[in-house]
């Protein structure tokens, strides 16, 4: 009997090496390269990767390639179309990922729900049984008798499925669940699901059918599984959000028919997922009146402007003092931190720092650099900055206060949202458009925003 063939493959980049190594050779991950038969990870590619000289394609000039325009449609849900780029796209492949709970399956059943009576849909569920489903379905009002469920692990099943049901979308919950029997591999393993992941791709772009796949993430919030897979689809999307929390946000990782800075905002309840149209005015609900240590900010998510909160507390530290940032890089607030005592002149540096964004955002944008600065400030001295202020301003090393881009559409936000006074960078203050209600203080670095907002005087 022949000896069977193994390779090891890493689960993160999908890199092939003969040997076992506690590192990955290609992305440096530790402990990813897993074992699979070779005969086992190659039989079903060459099964039908295998074509006759008559059925294969020729290349055509780039001058004759079809140009015409994707054909769009609203999925039903505005903030799931605003996060695609204006709606799914037909035979497109959009993996959604996100930790257990989170709401991947509970969005794609209301989106059933919501375009059921326009479009067929074939919604394949490998975790849940077609009874489980159906309770669920009931308990979100989705009842179209275009929506048709099937129970089903094996991907051939999935597929002979297509040509009875002849469905639009195609909805795979989850892909770490389908399988080919006729591969040796697990469920779930490297192997199963580039293979399923490549059929179902091809038989998208082949039908133009739209499909939809649930993947699992791992413990370090990627998604399970070879990170080609990633590759192989148009567009992943990401679930995020404290389980405890009602808020969700959907955020695009990558998007081949749209941009990948767009956030959709939802709010969970009893009736599964709703779109929150102004998410500002919800990430501020609660905020505290006249405390020290939060100060409003204005970033731009895609071509939305949002509202965050920043908040900072300060405490006497000992000889080892603790710094914690949730939702804003820690590098980036230690060297703000620096920038505070050796230019702001006050002495940040020994004390016990926590800031936080409030809802759940990840603030990456230097915009936030000196509502940052101010909360830190407000924290320090005691003394708030006031309800009514925002601010806007990226903060260097030498303590000045540099532009953003899309200024005036971050004051017209700021202003609507009832905010009377703006802290800008000085250098732009000819650039802005003059905006009812709305004061802007320009500011040239960080020692001046101290002393003109929270009214320090020069310390020698």
């Amino acid at each position: 009997m022949a000896k069977q063939r193994t390779v090891y493959v890493c689960t993160d980049c999908g890199n092939e090496t003969s040997n076992w190594a506690g590192r990955c050779p290609k992305c440096g991950s530790w402990n990813t390269l897993k074992e699979i038969t070779l005969d086992a990870y190659q039989k079903g590619s060459r099964a039908r990767s295998g074509s006759s000289r008559e059925d294969r394609k020729l290349p055509k000039k780039i001058t004759e390639l079809d140009v015409t325009e994707e054909i769009r449609f609203s999925t039903g849900i505005s903030e799931f179309d605003r996060v695609l780029g204006g709606g799914a796209v037909e035979g497109s492949l959009v993996l959604v990922g996100g930790a257990p709970g989170i709401g991947k399956s509970t969005i794609l059943l209301q989106m059933c729900g919501k375009i059921g009576s326009e479009k067929t849909i074939l919604y394949v569920t490998g975790e849940e049984s077609e009874r489980q489903l159906k309770l669920r379905a009931d308990r979100l009002g989705v009842n179209s008798s275009s929506v048709f469920v099937l129970a089903e692990t094996d991907i051939n099943s999935v597929l002979s499925n297509l040509d009875t049901t002849e469905p639009d979308i195609l909805i795979i919950d989850s892909i770490q669940t389908i399988s080919d029997y006729d591969n040796d591999s697990a469920p779930g393993s490297v192997t199963q699901v580039k293979e399923c992941t490549m059929r179902i791709m091809r038989v998208a772009k082949e039908r133009g059918l739209t499909v939809f796949i649930v993947g699992h993430i791992n413990k370090e919030g990627s998604l399970a599984g070879p990170k080609v897979l990633e590759h192989m689809v148009d567009c992943v999307l990401y679930f995020e959000g404290e389980q405890n929390t009602s808020f969700r946000l959907l955020r695009a990782a990558k998007n081949r028919f749209g941009s990948t800075n767009e956030i959709g905002v939802f709010e969970m309840n009893n009736t599964g997922l709703s779109s929150v149209d102004n998410p500002s005015e919800m990430l501020l609900s609660g905020r505290p009146d006249d405390t020290p240590g939060t100060c409003v900010t204005c970033i731009m998510e895609g071509t939305r402007p949002l509202l965050a909160e920043i908040q900072a507390l300060l405490t006497p530290g000992g000889y080892n003092a603790s710094r914690r940032c949730n939702g804003l890089d820690y590098n980036r607030a230690a060297m703000l931190l620096a920038v505070v005592e050796k230019r702001g002149g006050l002495s940040v540096i020994g004390c016990d720092t926590y800031i936080n964004v409030i809802g759940g955002l990840t603030l990456d944008e230097p915009s936030a650099d000196l509502a940052t600065v101010l909360a830190i400030c407000s924290s320090y001295l005691e003394r708030p900055l006031g309800t009514d202020l925002a601010a806007i301003g990226e903060v260097g090393l030498s303590g000045e206060i540099r532009s953003v881009s899309a200024v005036n559409q971050r004051l017209s936000e700021i202003a609507r949202l009832g905010f009377k006074r703006c802290v800008i960078p000085a250098h732009i203050k000819g650039e802005i458009k003059k905006i009812p209600g709305l004061e802007t203080i320009p500011v040239k670095n960080v020692y001046e925003a101290i002393r003109t907002v929270l009214k320090k005087p020069k310390t020698e």
